[in-house]
């Protein structure tokens, strides 16, 4: 445990749930922890016990990417974790693939096809993640984020080929998405379970993020906005290639200042704490501190998003982790470009760079 996680309480210490197991967070809330192939290699997922027009069932919330182990694990939590009831809707935070991967199968009952239920999320989610299965749009990988990241500063050609290699990286793991949705939206409040649960919407991290909170039990479902170990990352890609997510998240930020100390904060990487107000305030300074290092970079010598990842990330990075490396590091200049402190210039070489 580091120094920052020492100032947030872990109610359930080092418990982590066996994959397929529901383990009991709240009431009426339980926690489950499905693999992940990367180096962040879990996602927290939750079951909500829920009524809706009489009928008693679950609510899940977040599904997984599309993978058959994760696949056999649901199975599983179908076959002996639901007390015998059936889930009557899937809610998702965001687009994100391990968040909706799996959302398709789960609304369909899984391979036994054991229901038919609507997929809850907001417009911004469910719009995005149609447009990246489709293959219009790139993000990670493909030719629009092979030039994009050309253009601030990879010019390494095997890790373009990479990059380019990685044109359905969404598509294979978001195969399908449900053909319709019912939209949720910011201080909307859904009753699940006969407890009033308040959605909170968030920006940066993606399109319009869908946590949820509920007052009368102290929980939050906070998704991706708010994590106890890593920060949340927040990224330039090539399909908003001009775009001012850090901006966007640490206003988002604010919205979760006003909740209780000691609110269960249940995020969907690391483990659930208490402590969301102090979590906010690190999370803001780490950001100052990140911004200033690339603010003194960049009155040094003219920089490229490609210079700033080494200064923001101090270790070996695979593929799959520079494209956010890279995302992030053009998150920090971009702020501080939008905000007037930084200047941008294009190169002779065609490189993007940013001088005080």
């Amino acid at each position: 445990m580091n120094a920052l996680e020492h100032q947030l309480d872990y109610p359930f210490a080092d418990t982590l749930p066996e994959a397929g197991v529901a383990f009991d967070v709240a009431p009426g809330v339980k926690w489950l922890r499905m693999p992940l192939p990367f180096v962040l290699d879990h996602i927290n997922l939750w079951l909500l016990r829920d009524e809706i027009d009489g009928q008693q069932g679950w609510t899940v919330v977040d599904c997984g990417i599309t993978d058959d182990s994760i696949k056999a694990h649901w199975e599983r939590v179908f076959d002996t974790q639901l007390e015998g009831l059936p889930v009557l809707r899937v809610l998702v935070t965001h687009c994100h693939p391990d968040h909706i991967g799996l959302a398709h199968w789960i609304c369909a009952g899984g391979d036994q096809q054991r229901w038919d239920v609507r997929l809850w999320t907001t417009l911004g989610e469910y719009m995005s993640a149609c447009v990246l299965a489709s293959g219009n749009g790139s993000n990670a990988g493909g030719e629009g984020a092979a030039r994009h990241f050309a253009r601030h500063g990879v010019t390494d050609e095997a890790s373009l080929d990479q990059l380019r290699t990685r044109r359905n990286y969404y598509s294979n793991l978001v195969p399908a998405l449900p053909p319709q949705y019912r939209r949720l939206r910011e201080a909307d409040v859904m009753k699940i379970g006969g407890r009033d649960w308040r959605v909170v919407t968030g920006f940066g991290h993606s399109p319009e993020h869908c946590a949820l909170l509920c007052e009368q039990t102290g929980v939050l479902i906070s998704g991706d906005m708010v994590l106890p170990r890593i920060s949340t990352n927040v990224s330039v890609f090539d399909m908003e290639p001009e775009g001012n997510p850090l901006d966007l998240y640490l206003e988002s930020l604010g919205r979760y200042e006003t909740m209780a100390e000691d609110t269960l904060v249940l995020p969907s990487h690391g483990k659930p704490f208490r402590g969301v107000r102090t979590r906010i305030a690190q999370l803001r300074e780490h950001h100052d501190a990140r911004l200033a290092e690339v603010l003194e970079a960049c009155a040094s010598k003219p920089q490229c998003a490609a210079d700033i990842v080494p200064l923001m990330f101090r270790r070996k990075l695979d593929m799959h982790q520079l494209t956010f490396a890279m995302g992030e590091a053009l998150a920090h200049l971009h702020l501080l470009w939008l905000d007037g402190k930084l200047t941008r210039t294009t190169s002779e070489d065609g490189v993007i760079r940013f001088s005080a």
